[in-house]
């Protein structure tokens, strides 16, 4: 029996956080690689600070992610209450919904609490729905 309710599950899902802007791309086949050292959220159960690095890989299609909106996107997450793998899997979702890449990664490496470290990654495209 899961001590986590639906509300903390989802939590951060479906925060408003700034736009992802984007530019034309102007050539082809070749990845982008984004690293966000010093990303930050909170746990949504008991409200202490996750410190981890984000890195985004993608291969662009017609546009690519502009990096100073890419910055306030992920410094909207520091007070932001949202587990690991919400975070990194939003990151996703929101990165492919703004670029349209050809395909894209997501890799969040957290850093430990209570002896513990989590490496997160998602890929586009996705494989199938996750079940609810």
């Amino acid at each position: 029996m899961s001590r986590y309710s639906v509300k903390e599950a989802r939590a951060g899902l479906d925060a408003r956080l700034p736009a992802l802007e984007t530019f034309s791309n102007q050539f082809p086949d070749y990845e982008i690689t984004v690293e966000i050292p010093e990303f930050t959220s909170v746990c949504p159960k008991t409200g202490l600070p996750d410190f981890g690095t984000i890195v985004i890989r993608y291969v662009p299609r017609g546009r690519c992610l502009e990096l100073k909106s890419l910055k306030e996107y992920a410094l909207a997450y520091r007070n932001l209450g949202i587990f690991y793998e919400n975070a990194v899997n939003r990151i996703l979702e929101d990165v492919v919904r703004a670029s349209k890449p050809v395909r894209a990664s997501v890799v969040g490496s957290f850093r430990p609490r209570g002896g513990i470290s989590s490496v997160i990654e998602a890929r586009y495209p996705r494989a199938r729905k996750a079940s609810k």
